[in-house]
């Protein structure tokens, strides 16, 4: 039997090899080749998150941007968290992008390393909607390192610190706006369970993220507040921080089953299916969206 190739996900998208694209850290979308899909074309909303208010941290490109689009979609209103001046342009896009599917959006830039940003975050969120329905913890940083000696202290803490803290921070402030029904979905990774040994500070954080979902979902649960916590554990997904963090990045997704990274439009519906009443029952999980890589 001749194969379709609209309906086999292993042929939805491009396969590497890519071509050689490096950029400087964090990166920019429209730099890329080929440009992410972030669900701009297709993605089709049903109402799940109607005047629901979002807050997302790296909502400017990758993952973050396509979940934006989407919840936008669903009839959420967005806040974008982004950090640097460069990911400006992005982060207008994908504000562009809510506003086109009828939602309100607040672009928010600055540093979630600092607990004050993140409390401020909170503060700027409530004075502009008055809640926060939904957190999605997404924002992350890594960096590739052949030796471990290459790994100084500061890289280590830094990573922590936007990966890990910086969740905290954004959940400890937020959680007296956060209503009965509320959602928290943070952003893990599969390497929490298959570690690229060349990953290790972005590898150990994520797994730590992984705990602290499980850690935190059990609290609010015996505390009744009613809110939700869940993560999300991605694969190799074409973000800007493929280029800009690993050098070999024209066989990105190579190795894995599909044989080719996701595209971050891919990953936004179970964000979705997370934040939505469709998901009531469930909370302390995390969802594998890796391609065909085992987790467990």
């Amino acid at each position: 039997m001749k194969k379709d190739k609209t309906k086999n996900p292993s042929e939805k998208y491009a396969k590497p090899p890519f071509e050689s694209q490096p950029q400087q850290p964090p990166g920019v979308e429209h730099m890329m080749s080929p440009i992410p899909d972030h669900g701009e074309y297709s993605y089709e909303g049903n109402g799940l998150l109607r005047n629901k208010v979002v807050v997302i941290t790296g909502g400017d490109s990758g993952i973050g941007k396509a979940v934006a689009i989407a919840m936008a979609r669903e009839g959420a209103n967005i806040v974008i968290v982004y950090k640097d001046e460069i990911e400006d342009t992005d982060a207008m896009n994908t504000l562009n992008w809510v506003e086109q599917a009828g939602g309100k959006g607040l672009l928010l830039r600055g540093d979630i390393q600092e607990e004050t940003w993140c409390k401020a975050i909170v503060e700027k969120t409530i004075a502009e909607f008055g809640r926060i329905d939904v957190l999605v913890n997404n924002a992350a940083y890594q960096m590739t390192y052949q030796k471990l000696e290459d790994i100084t202290a500061a890289e280590w803490n830094k990573t922590f610190e936007v990966n890990l803290s910086a969740m905290f921070y954004l959940i400890k402030y937020a959680m007296p706006y956060i209503p009965e029904g509320g959602s928290v979905i943070n952003t893990t990774s599969v390497n929490a369970y298959d570690p690229n040994p060349t990953l290790l500070p972005y590898a150990a954080s994520k797994a730590a993220i992984q705990n602290f979902t499980a850690n935190l979902a059990q609290k609010l649960m015996e505390d009744d507040t009613g809110i939700r916590v869940n993560a999300v554990a991605p694969g190799p997904v074409w973000t800007p921080l493929i280029p800009s963090t690993i050098p070999d990045h024209e066989n990105f997704g190579a190795k894995d089953p599909m044989g080719r990274p996701a595209q971050p439009a891919e990953l936004a519906p179970i964000y979705v299916f997370l934040a939505s009443t469709g998901a009531s029952f469930v909370s302390g999980a995390t969802i594998p969206v890796t391609g065909g890589r085992i987790s467990f």
